[in-house]
């Protein structure tokens, strides 16, 4: 089953909450600190909802020790088999 991409946009993908924007406005802006590009937070909480629904977690939301160097969230170790259960 595939997760629907509406508003994945508006909610930050670190600690949740909404961030309501139009269209045109193109890059997230969380208070909590959080900045990405608007598809990039997208991309990351339709990756957390997949995940979820095979009952993985890309991380507890609001915490930040799974992250790297970069701020990016790192993925669990079997990644791979978690995308084979979503693309089936």
């Amino acid at each position: 089953m595939g997760v629907p991409p509406q508003y994945t946009s508006q909610n930050c993908s670190n600690c949740g909450e909404t961030v309501k924007k139009s269209l045109s406005v193109r890059t997230h802006i969380c208070q909590c600190g959080c900045v990405n590009d608007r598809d990039h937070n997208a991309a990351i909480n339709i990756l957390d909802k997949a995940l979820k629904q095979t009952g993985y977690q890309l991380s507890t939301v609001g915490h930040r020790s799974t992250s790297n160097a970069w701020g990016e969230k790192i993925l669990i170790s079997d990644l791979a088999t978690s995308l084979s259960k979503i693309a089936r």
